[in-house]
């Protein structure tokens, strides 16, 4: 098993958090194996993301314990047994694998219970099997586990996970690099006649490659006014947009997130030139805002005003512009948040509880429409590393709703927006990192105008 980072990088980490809680234990519970249909059938392996950046082992079974008073890292786990081996071959002794970390002490899973006091510290479970190991540990029915994780050591957990160091901007340069490599083969691909999943079948092989998987379920769609649309047997049809929304992991399993939108033919028709526009002019806008000290919530605010007076331009809001911001005209066609944390999860550290990962120190979410789904809206921090994703969606159910309500009448023309109900969702999103003077993005440049998309289109046909 190989080791993302030096030993001295886990032993740090666990350093800094000890001194942060202060005193008493921390324990991390590490995933297990999840079945699909019987015992020894599993999905997928994936690690608890906060267990892989303290204890850094991509191995289920395993539980971390940061004794803080004894300064002791302890590793709970049990070796491989003959019967094991016979199925996975011989493996590196827990020992070994404790020491490319840093941790001496090992002992078996059974022994955990010896640890566990009153000052136990742990983060709100987000499966299962978690709540009950937790309950059982602690002396907790499941239902009463979560009310009892530990706020200080999500804060401090969040506070260090939320500053990238080099070694980890460097992994996310390569989840980034990988992605949009994937994006532009799946760009170059795209004929009409196709099927949707034909396209993520391209997209996943460009992952293979390079022995990576997906860094959560792609979105590739034809209708892309329906944000989360994981289905895939759409025909690609002349005329309308393909939406590809979808990043693949670095080996280490940082994650890269990345979205283009581009014609099934080789060009954009007038509507949607001009609504990938505004979009474009919408993250550009966004990309020069942040730099450390701006509230991520102030670049939301200003995208989301490009798009009302882009929208009046074309004629379909009407009357006073800042008035029709002020009153959220925009989360009729822009309904979700402009970006997040990423790192080693696609939405970083969201099991902590997004209340602590974009927001805190006095600032609160928003319950409106629209706002509410803005998961990013604290000050940008040096060593943040976060997604810009502008996007301009035609739902036509929304639409209707509000029309129906008479909900913005005096801001919007209904009656001239019916012709654009068929446009579908444009949406561009790439990784940037927050510098002292701006930020940078991740991975290669690629395709971003309408001009490039179009002229690689072009090509392809």
């Amino acid at each position: 098993m190989n080791i993302t980072f030096k030993r001295e990088v886990y032993i740090e980490r666990r350093r800094i958090l000890k001194e942060e809680i202060g005193t008493g234990r921390i324990l991390l519970l590490g995933n297990e194996e999840a079945s699909m249909n019987y015992a020894d059938n599993h999905y997928p392996f994936r690690q608890d993301s906060t267990f892989l950046y303290y204890f850094g082992l991509d191995k289920p079974g395993l539980i971390g314990l940061i004794d803080i008073d004894r300064d002791e890292d302890i590793l709970f786990g049990e070796e491989l047994s003959i019967d094991d081996i016979i199925w996975t071959g011989p493996l590196p002794k827990l020992t070994d694998l404790a020491d490319q970390i840093g941790v001496t002490i090992v002992k078996s899973k059974a022994a955990i219970i010896n640890h566990i006091n009153a000052d136990i510290h742990f983060l709100p479970p987000y499966r299962g099997e978690q709540t009950i190991t937790i309950g059982k540990l602690i002396g907790k029915k499941v239902r009463k586990v979560e009310k009892r994780a530990s706020k200080k050591l999500i804060k401090a957990v969040i506070a260090q996970r939320e500053i990238k160091s080099p070694e980890e901007i460097r992994e996310m340069q390569i989840a980034s690099e990988i992605s949009h490599k994937m994006h532009l083969e799946v760009m170059k691909a795209a004929r009409p006649g196709m099927k949707e999943y034909e396209l993520v079948g391209i997209a996943s092989k460009v992952l293979y490659d390079h022995n990576v998987g997906f860094a959560y379920p792609p979105i590739m769609t034809i209708n892309g006014q329906t944000l989360h649309n994981h289905g895939h047997e759409n025909t690609l049809e002349e005329g309308r947009v393909i939406l590809f929304d979808g990043g693949g992991e670095s080996p280490s399993h940082y994650a890269g997130d990345i979205t283009r939108s581009f014609p099934v033919g080789p060009r954009f028709t007038d509507q949607q030139r001009q609504l990938y526009d505004i979009v474009h002019r919408m993250y550009t806008e966004s990309v020069a805002m942040c730099r450390p000290g701006v509230s991520y919530r102030d670049v939301h605010a200003r995208a989301a005003q490009i798009l009302v007076e882009g929208f009046a331009d074309l004629g379909l809001v009407k009357g006073n512009v800042d008035e029709a911001f002020a009153l959220d005209v925009h989360t009729l066609f822009f309904p979700h948040g402009l970006g997040h944390m990423i790192g080693l999860d696609v939405h970083d550290m969201e099991n902590l509880g997004e209340e602590y990962v974009g927001y805190g120190s006095g600032m609160e979410k928003s319950k409106a429409f629209g706002w509410k789904s803005l998961r990013l809206g604290k000050e940008l921090k040096e060593g943040f590393v976060i997604t810009i994703e502008p996007g301009i969606y035609m739902i036509p159910e929304l639409i209707d709703k509000r029309r129906e309500e008479g909900i913005y009448a005096d801001f919007i023309d209904y009656d001239a927006l019916e012709a654009w109900k068929g446009v579908g969702g444009i949406r561009l999103e790439d990784d940037y990192v927050i510098e002292a003077d701006g930020a940078s993005m991740l991975g290669i440049e690629m395709p971003m105008s309408a001009d490039e998309i179009e002229g690689v289109r072009a090509e392809a046909f």
